[in-house]
């Protein structure tokens, strides 16, 4: 039972709770208890200290700013009007705010408040959905197009759309990569002759291949009534991100041990049974190595390409706050800040658990 228990925790990558079994099984327990304090009760002290070094930060910027409003209403306006910004702000009255980094509260505040307007919004589809059912029916029996809500998308719906957008940039980048990669990497002269291309395209800015797929995109769907910016934009990000899988997946066809190709050829497999059985078997940790790259690569760019395609994503959110200059559109910023980096780190335990899962390499991924 209990090494049942283990094997669940490191293949869903939740190996740091593997002292709190062993000490439960009664395993060497003072062993076990420093390990306790070094993988779960130091990581929450980390915790702790961050929330503390970030609350007293953003209480010393609000102050600085409230101070510096003050005196300014007083060097302008004069003590009456000092005297009122000062009382509005002490009231915690949300017009008169100062607007710079937001607490932990604020945006536990503003978490709330998003997952809320998330219900409403919700709601409000579902009744558009059952008003409208009658009408769209008669709309698609006489060949029409039905009617579709058009209300705004709430902030757990901006989250869909990125997920939806990177995984199919993924997609794109492994379809586009993984049989370039191959190709390449069993030829040194092809290796030779393509690195230079390879090597002046990867650093390329993820604004520049947003500009050039913009161009080629607009061109092709000139007709076309539907909004183009979700196809823009996975579409960058796989040529943003597919980079890493392809030298990874060149790299590990073309360091494939000689002696298994040596085996391929006595037992005379043709071109594609030698890749399929013995090539990309041998080269799966490299590619897979690859894939966690650009998964990870895919996610960072994702934000800056739908800020600039306005694809109704996280991106778009972020801009939207920063833009609407509200008393809390900081404390919503940050909010997305943490949900980008938690689905950051969720997709890449992903990669690595298919990693362990699918590959003979038995190395942790770091």
């Amino acid at each position: 039972m209990k090494d049942a228990i283990l094997r669940t925790l490191r293949f869903l990558g939740l190996g740091f709770l593997e002292p709190v079994v062993r000490l439960a099984a009664g395993e060497d327990s003072k062993k076990n208890t420093i390990e306790i304090l070094k993988k779960i009760v130091a990581p929450i002290a980390s915790i702790l200290l961050f929330l503390g070094v970030w609350y007293t930060g953003s209480k010393s910027l609000y102050n600085t700013e409230a101070n510096y409003t003050i005196e300014k209403a007083l060097r302008e306006q004069g003590q009456v009007e000092a005297d009122k910004v000062k009382a509005c702000i002490e009231s915690g009255d949300l017009s008169c705010q100062p607007n710079t980094l937001p607490s932990p509260s604020q945006v536990w505040a503003s978490y709330k408040l998003l997952l809320k307007d998330h219900n409403t919004i919700t709601a409000d589809k579902k009744a558009f959905k059952l008003r409208t059912a009658a009408l769209n029916e008669k709309r698609v029996a006489q060949g029409k197009e039905p009617i579709v809500y058009t209300g705004r998308p709430s902030f757990v719906d901006q989250i869909k759309t990125s997920i939806k957008t990177v995984f199919a940039g993924f997609l794109l980048a492994l379809l586009i990569a993984t049989p370039i990669g191959i190709i390449i990497g069993l030829s040194e002269t092809l290796r030779t002759s393509f690195n230079w291309l390879i090597q002046i395209l990867k650093p390329v800015s993820p604004v520049v291949w947003l500009l050039l797929v913009f161009m080629i995109v607009k061109t092709m769907t000139k007709d076309a009534t539907g909004d183009t910016s979700f196809i823009i934009s996975f579409i960058s990000v796989g040529l943003c991100s597919m980079w890493a899988t392809l030298v990874n997946t060149a790299m590990g066809v073309s360091s494939v041990d000689k002696d298994y190709i040596n085996v391929a050829k006595v037992l005379k497999l043709g071109a594609l049974q030698k890749i399929f059985k013995v090539i990309l078997p041998a080269s799966l940790p490299l590619i897979f190595t690859g894939l966690r790259i650009t998964l990870s690569v895919a996610w960072m760019v994702l934000i800056a390409i739908e800020l600039l395609a306005q694809s109704p994503g996280l991106g778009s959110f972020v801009w939207e706050e920063f833009q609407n200059g509200a008393n809390d559109s900081n404390s919503k910023i940050i909010v997305a800040m943490f949900v980008i980096g938690f689905i950051g780190f969720l997709l890449d335990r992903i990669m690595l658990t298919i990693q362990k899962f699918i590959s003979f390499d038995k190395n942790e991924g770091i």
